[in-house]
């Protein structure tokens, strides 16, 4: 088949998914309850969770008893869904509770994820997964062991644009995949945030880095054997403990590498893949909205869905209800982590590193 065949009919596919099935319209709303209720689950996931079809906020898990009655006003959640840190077990007893999302900072992801599994409950959890391979496995076992089921918030992987990416690096309509470029950034302001903690997971590479690594696998839909790395920072003052820019290179085998680059301290936002008859980018590519892109032969990567964290959960509580695959599970969390650690060790070393 020809090349825009080939796309013309993944694009199809594409909007056949999008359509909502008469069977999912039937299945009953799962629960869930938000553990920490920072930013994200703020002003991202409350609101994205009014916009579902197949699942509700419920309940929330807090450490700040002042922010409780400004959620209970404008959710309607009942004091029964209400919990703080020491007493989360007992959403184990809590019929209202299918999932519980964790989007808590890095260094407490594995303890309070397993602590959602062994109550019973699925587990979500927000990207990065964990700060250790050793904290990923430990979720992973907790989840298996209690039979739940555990889906990792990369959301990319739910947008539709970035699909159309995943699938080019199989069908490989532009030929060979000869090189990556992946970068991701914000300029932080901030002085004294827990992502500039180590403890805490802090870290350019954690936070936005992931996404940098997670679009290299899927973009080439290979696993990298090799990395290279340079921390550098603007502001030692600041970045005093964990990287404020880290420059990486992956290497796939036979040639192909991916140049990547995270930063708190500048705007980066950039998939491309170079192919041996042309080549293709989403730009921005990790954005909350507004993700689009173009290939070499005039193609638009402008597929539009409303909110990428509805579509998320939507496809994570599908796969529950319908007791099917998620899209994003573990495994993938803790290669990503596994690729991180071995960042961390380059830089630190100043040598090639063996994944």
């Amino acid at each position: 088949m020809k090349r825009r065949e080939v796309i013309g009919l993944g694009l199809a596919g594409t909007v056949a998914c999008l359509l909502p099935s008469p069977i999912w319209s039937r299945q009953r709303k799962l629960g869930v309850a938000l553990v920490g209720l920072g930013y994200y689950s703020t002003d991202l996931l409350a609101p994205a969770l009014q916009l579902t079809q197949h699942c509700a906020l419920r309940g929330i898990v807090t450490g700040s008893p002042d922010k409780v009655p400004r959620w209970q006003r404008k959710y309607g959640i009942s004091d029964k869904n209400v919990y703080d840190y020491g007493n989360m077990e007992q959403i184990a007893d809590n019929d209202d509770i299918d999932v519980v999302y964790i989007v808590l900072p890095t260094g407490l992801h594995s303890e309070y994820a397993v602590k959602a599994a062994n109550s019973g409950k699925h587990v979500w959890c927000e990207k990065p997964m964990a700060r250790t391979v050793k904290e990923c496995q430990a979720i992973i076992d907790a989840c298996d062991k209690n039979g739940v089921k555990l889906s990792i918030g990369y959301r990319m992987q739910h947008e539709p644009n970035t699909q159309t990416i995943m699938r080019y690096a199989k069908e490989l309509p532009y030929g060979k995949i000869e090189s990556v470029k992946a970068e991701a950034g914000y300029y932080d302001g901030r002085s004294d945030h827990w992502k500039q903690k180590r403890a805490m997971g802090g870290g350019a590479t954690y936070d936005m880095g992931v996404y940098c690594i997670n679009a290299s696998r899927y973009a080439t839909a290979m696993e990298p054997v090799s990395v290279t790395a340079k921390a550098s920072t603007t502001r030692p003052e600041i970045y005093t403990e964990v990287d404020e820019t880290m420059d990486f290179e992956l290497d796939f085998g036979g040639g192909l590498v991916a140049q990547c680059k995270t930063s708190f301290g500048m705007g980066l936002n950039e998939l491309r893949v170079d192919c041996e008859e042309g080549w293709y980018e989403l730009k921005p590519f990790q954005s909350y909205g507004g993700i689009r892109g173009r290939t070499s032969d005039g193609m638009q990567l402008n597929a539009y869905i409303p909110n990428q964290q509805a579509r998320q959960m939507d496809n994570d509580a599908l796969a529950i209800l319908n007791d099917q695959s998620v899209l994003v599970p573990g495994e993938e969390g803790l290669a990503d982590i596994r690729i991180v650690e071995a960042i961390y060790k380059a830089a630190n070393s100043g040598n090639r590193v063996t994944i």
